[in-house]
Formats: structure tokens, C-alpha cells, sequence
């Protein structure tokens, strides 16, 4: 395993100064060794000479069943409750043990002791919601280095640190690595850090002992309802960002009821964002873009241009990169976030001049026209795994087909819009109908296939998709296959044009696993990524149609 990257320099803490610092952490009897701790880990594998083992219960085991192994590796004392300590004393484990009745919610408090309250060294801004958070971060992220800044980043697809770049294994690290991190950024120099913060996170105390200079809301819709038990539940874990414990101010977009409520009820200073086709009032509203003013998405897929005005009259003009409406409502947020900061507007419009790679969401995948003429499709690959999601995505590619020009050997007119759709098994199941209508709706053609099955039947999660696409009154065509790569060949075919001879290319939307780099069915994850999945699908299907053509 790939253990979380850690700082070099740690002042060692002994056992008494973190049962000092840390309410709510005792120590048995004869626990206060003279060990001195330079680390702490909940993952027995990867545990360090000099590491407190947070010996966690879990689902199906608990921690403490690991103790050997991590005293083993160099592990100098256990952090654990009355069950675990009770299972290192069975196991005849000699060590110091120091005890909580809840030690996940304490272990963010002794995360941060250990590595001298690494937050507080950083400009902190932490990014929640259902839909937006990676691009959000990412926004800010490349926005804050035109500024001068030298951020780090933490999230769905990788953390960054520096100019080293380590994969992510959850949106949201546990709090032992994220104060790591954290300690690890100041280390190298890094003065901010943006970072997605998942509602899982909150819930299990994740973020615990972090401080965040501005919290930002996104959205809320049906998602990870396999874990909250409803979406009152899932709105408290997002609404727990927003307290004085946890953040000095927030920024809020309330074009949804759940953002209007939370900033209603947040009991911090709170900056509100809200498209005008919402209608409410709102300190910065997201104007529709004039008319030649850079509005309508191009060929390259740039959605254009932001326009935002305040409630006094100021306005703020920026660049958008990523096409679609929801992305001009991700760069509102992270510009808005920026003037609450303090840096002045004219500063923040140019920071989005340069824009902003986000792997993964709404990534153009290149295709090579044929020696015979025949037209690749626009293929865009994106993460969208929510209804909404879904149908944001779809909507901004169909925006940009009707703004497309025309050029030399592409029609006026465009080819089919065609959605590739699979949802994760083991995962909020209520959801999947939805996405399926939510494609059905809005593309020519919906082809329903795998994403990651997990441990669940991949037949019944396409069945689910099928039947809330089929259920779409006016709709086109819906088709069931089973192979990923399978069936974003048959959307490549059906865009191209060569189905029906028109050579009217269209676009695809690849969606659910953007930035993924493998498959996993059952407890095995085979490398597998729709942009090469997509590539090798072109480079087939265009033989076979010269082969058609000179038969």
C-alpha cells in the first residue's frame, strides 16, 4: 500500500503533553512512557517508528486486532477505547494505551497536536456540496497561483503538494493523514490549500482540528443515501462546516433551497451567490451574459464568460474555461470566495485568465478525422454521477451543440447527442432511476453500461438506469450494454455519422467515472479509463467504416 505522505521535520510530543493538550484523552495506569510520538496513523500497515496507532473500532473488526502488527512496525503507544484496550490486554500486547470513549471524534484533536496545528499555518478554504467540489477547487487552486500564492490541494482525484501529485484514495482523507498533509504543505512552502470536504468527512470526524478561513457551499441533491439516512441527515453533515468552530466565514450559493436554508441558518458571516434565472435575492448574482459579450459556448468547448454583479452595483467580469452553466456557477463561487479574501476585483477577473485543468470533468478527448473523410464525434469524459449532475452536463453539451459553427467538412447542423451512463455499485441505489430519466431528457440517445459494480449484480444497476430512461415520455433510443469500452464504441459509431451515412458528427458524453483509472468488479480493480477506452474505440471503428466504404 501507498502509505499518506508525511513531513520530515516533527517536534516529538510525548504521551503526557497529548493527554494535556487533548480533552477527553486518558491514560491507563503506567501509560506515560517516556516514548516520545512523531507520528500517528488509524492504518496498522502503514504505521511508522515513533507513530500513535489509532486503533479504531470498525464495521467488521477492530483496530486494536492489529496492535502486534503496529507495535511491530514501530508503533510507541495505541490510542484506542475500553473494547480495544480490553483486546491489546487478551493479546498480551505490552504497551502504553491512551484511552477515549470516542476515539475517532478525538483523533482530528491529537492529529493536530502532533503536528504543531498545521492548519494555522495555511489560508484554509474548504469546499462542500453534492456537485462542483473538485472544479470549484481546482478553480481556486490554479486562480490562487496567478495570484502569487503557492496553494496546495486536497480531493477526489489527487492531492497536491508542491509539484508532487499523489492519487486520492477518498475525497477526504482520514484526519491522522489530513493533518499530515496539511504539515507536509507548510513544510514545502505552500501558504493555502483548497480542499474538498465530503460529507462523509464531517460525519466521521475527518476534518476535526481544521479551521477554515472560508467554507464554500455548492449545492445538495440526492446522493450518498446509502449512507445518511435521508436527506435532512445529509444536509446536517454539510451544514456542520458552517459553524464557528469550524469556519471564519462561508460562501454560499443559494440557487437550491438547501443553500438558502444553510445560509439562513449558518452562524457564521455568510457571502450568498445565485444565478439571476433563480430569482432570489442574493449579494452576488450570476447575470446571463450579453449578447456578443462571449456567452455562447465554441468549438473548443469554452462555456465563455462570467458576469457577476453585487447588490451595490459592482461587477465582475471573468473567464470560463469549462463549458456549461453550472461551471460560470463553480467560477462565481471561487471569485466571490477570492474577493472575501481581500483581493480586490480587478485582481480576481485576471486570475481566470489562464485557465484551469480539472482531469476528469469535461475532459475533451481528441479524435483524429479518417483518411476517408468520415468525422470523429466531440467526446467529453466527466465524472457526473448524480441526476443533477447528469443533467448539467448534458444540457451544456447540448448548449454547445446549438451554438456550434459550422467549418470546412462539418455540417451546420450537428449529429447526435449520445450519453454513456453506469452507476457505482454499493452506492445510494434511489438514485439510479433518476439518472437515467435525467439523460433520457435531455440526449438523442442514452446507452446504459457499467461503472463500477462493486459487490452488487451489474445487470440490476443497468436494469434501474433502463427503466428510469424508458420512463421519459419523449426519448430517443435506449440501449443496455454491458461492456464499458463496449459501449462507448457503439456511441462513437452511432455520433459519427456512419450509422446512417449522414456524416453529421455529433458529440458523446462518457459520464459517472471521469477522472477514474480502473474498473472495480467485486474486490478486484482492473486498470481500465474512459479517455483511452474512448481513443482505442475510435482508432477500431475507423478501419472498419473505410472497409465498409470500399466493400
Amino acid at each position: 500500500m501507498n502509505a499518506s505522505p508525511r513531513p520530515h521535520q516533527v517536534t516529538a510530543r510525548t504521551l503526557s503533553e497529548l493527554v494535556s493538550a487533548v480533552e477527553g484523552l486518558t491514560a491507563l495506569p503506567d501509560a506515560l512512557s517516556p516514548h516520545a510520538v512523531t507520528g500517528v496513523t488509524l492504518d496498522s500497515r502503514a504505521v511508522r517508528p515513533g507513530d500513535l496507532y489509532a486503533a479504531l473500532p470498525g464495521a467488521n473488526v477492530h483496530g486494536a486486532t492489529f496492535a502486534a502488527q503496529a507495535l511491530d512496525s514501530g508503533a510507541v503507544a495505541i490510542l484506542t477505547d475500553r473494547a480495544g484496550a480490553d483486546l491489546i490486554a487478551v493479546a498480551g500486547a505490552s504497551c502504553p494505551v491512551l484511552l477515549a470513549d470516542d476515539p475517532r471524534g478525538l483523533l482530528g484533536a491529537v492529529a493536530a497536536v502532533i503536528y504543531d496545528q498545521p492548519a494555522t499555518r495555511l489560508v484554509m478554504l474548504g469546499i462542500t456540496g453534492t456537485n462542483g467540489k473538485t472544479t470549484t477547487a481546482y478553480l481556486l487552486e490554479s486562480a490562487l497561483t496567478q495570484l502569487g500564492r503557492t496553494p496546495g490541494l486536497i480531493g477526489t482525484i489527487e492531492t497536491r503538494i508542491g509539484t508532487e501529485r499523489v492519487p486520492s484514495v477518498r475525497t477526504t482523507p482520514e484526519a491522522s493523514d489530513l493533518h499530515g498533509l496539511l504539515a507536509l504543505m507548510a513544510e514545502r512552502g505552500c501558504d493555502c490549500c483548497c480542499m474538498e470536504v465530503s460529507s462523509h468527512a464531517l460525519a466521521l470526524h475527518r476534518v476535526d482540528g481544521v479551521g477554515y478561513d472560508v467554507a464554500i457551499f455548492t449545492n445538495l441533491s440526492q446522493d450518498h443515501l446509502d449512507f445518511h439516512s435521508d436527506m435532512a441527515e445529509y444536509f446536517a453533515a454539510k451544514a456542520a462546516l458552517f459553524t464557528p468552530e469550524r469556519a471564519r466565514q462561508a460562501v454560499v450559493c443559494i440557487d437550491d433551497e438547501w443553500g438558502r436554508r444553510l445560509a439562513a441558518t449558518a452562524a457564521i458571516p455568510v457571502a450568498t451567490v445565485a444565478n439571476a434565472s433563480a430569482e432570489v435575492d442574493a449579494d452576488w448574482t450570476i447575470e446571463p451574459p450579453l449578447d456578443g459579450a462571449g456567452g455562447e459556448p465554441d468549438d473548443s468547448g469554452s462555456s465563455g464568460g462570467l458576469r457577476l454583479r453585487h447588490r451595490d452595483g459592482a461587477q465582475l467580469w471573468a473567464a470560463v474555461a469549462l463549458p456549461g452553466a453550472h461551471n460560470v456557477t463553480n467560477t462565481a463561487l471561487a471569485a466571490v470566495t477570492l474577493l472575501q479574501l481581500g483581493y480586490p476585483p480587478e485582481q480576481v477577473a485576471a486570475a481566470f485568465d489562464v485557465p484551469a485543468h480539472v482531469p476528469g470533468r469535461m475532459q475533451r478527448v481528441q479524435l483524429e478525422q479518417s483518411a476517408d473523410g468520415l468525422l470523429p464525434p466531440q467526446v467529453f469524459v466527466d465524472f457526473a454521477h448524480t441526476p443533477e449532475a447528469v443533467a448539467a452536463t448534458l444540457s451544456a453539451l447540448r448548449d454547445q451543440q446549438r451554438g456550434r459553427p459550422g467549418g470546412p467538412g462539418r455540417p451546420a447542423q450537428p449529429g447526435p447527442l449520445v450519453a454513456v451512463l453506469g452507476a457505482g455499485g454499493d452506492r445510494d441505489p434511489g438514485k439510479r432511476p433518476h439518472m437515467g430519466a435525467a439523460a433520457a431528457r435531455v440526449a438523442d440517445i442514452v446507452i446504459v453500461t457499467d461503472d463500477n459494480p462493486r459487490h452488487e449484480d451489474p445487470v440490476a444497476i443497468r436494469a434501474a438506469l433502463a427503466s428510469g430512461a424508458r420512463e421519459v415520455a419523449e426519448r430517443g433510443a435506449v440501449h443496455d450494454v454491458p461492456g464499458r469500452a463496449e459501449a462507448i464504441a457503439l456511441a462513437l459509431w452511432l455520433a459519427s455519422g456512419a450509422a446512417d451515412g449522414s456524416r453529421a458528427a455529433g458529440t458523446v458524453a462518457v459520464l459517472g467515472k471521469g477522472h477514474e483509472t480502473g474498473q472495480t468488479i467485486g474486490d478486484v480493480t482492473a486498470p481500465y479509463d474512459d479517455a483511452s477506452a474512448t481513443r482505442r474505440g475510435w482508432e477500431q471503428l475507423v478501419p472498419a467504416h473505410a472497409a465498409q466504404e470500399h466493400s
